[in-house]
């Protein structure tokens, strides 16, 4: 792929989960690039946690495309090996595995593309880390704090180095001490290894800092600036 294009192409996408409600998104377009750290902006019910659903595969537009890696998703067939493998999550709830280790859990989505064991455990390794959680690896999520729950998700979503990153409110359970760390992590990820990361975010200091800011109001794309 030639790096000048984008890396995510949304055009004309327009989303309905029922017929007789209002569009949940409507016409919207746009571009993003490798490397780049995007904020995604609007009160709640706009349509930021539709469109990342949407973009990542875990729900179909109505009408419109989305090309990521130069392919329209509504033609990927195996769904969940292409979505294990280019695209990571961020949740505000980290959706840890309650009965998983932090190791174990950053290691999970490794399982997906049969990475074998010795290197599992080595990126997991590699990632507690970068994310100060190596004295956390045999753990359970119960038993660290929300804010190393969340750098442990953060790990968890770049286990098989993905080209997109996809974070909905990752800060948003957590102080600001610990919210900025997850954003540093995110952006340095961004910066580092070419990666888009679209942050879902209420958070004015992520809108500050990311590279460009989509603001959305009603299911509608009303702004797109640096």
């Amino acid at each position: 792929m030639n790096d000048a294009l984008p890396l995510l192409q949304v055009v004309q996408l327009c989303h309905r989960y029922h017929r007789s409600e209002a569009p949940a998104l409507q016409d919207i377009s746009f571009d993003a690039c490798r490397g780049e750290v995007v904020a995604l902006t609007g009160p709640s019910g706009c349509g930021k946690s539709t469109l990342l659903s949407l973009i990542g595969l875990l729900d179909h537009p109505t009408s419109g495309h989305i090309t990521l890696l130069g392919q329209n998703l509504s033609s990927i067939r195996q769904v969940p090996q292409f979505r294990a493998r280019h695209i990571g999550f961020v949740f505000q709830f980290h959706h840890m595995v309650p009965t998983m280790t932090l190791q174990e859990n950053i290691e999970a989505p490794m399982l997906a593309l049969g990475t074998d064991r010795k290197t599992r455990q080595k990126q997991a390794a590699e990632l507690l880390e970068q994310m100060g959680l190596a004295h956390r690896a045999a753990f359970l999520p119960a038993h660290v704090s929300g804010g190393e729950r969340q750098r442990a998700a953060v790990a968890r979503a770049l286990a098989n180095r993905p080209a997109l990153i996809l974070a909905d409110e990752p800060t948003g359970n957590l102080d600001t001490r610990n919210g900025e760390r997850v954003v540093d992590l995110l952006t340095q990820h961004a910066k580092l290894t070419g990666a888009l990361v679209l942050i879902a975010t209420h958070n004015p200091e992520i809108s500050r800092t990311a590279h460009r800011c989509m603001a959305l109001r009603d299911g509608q794309l009303i702004s797109n600036t640096p």
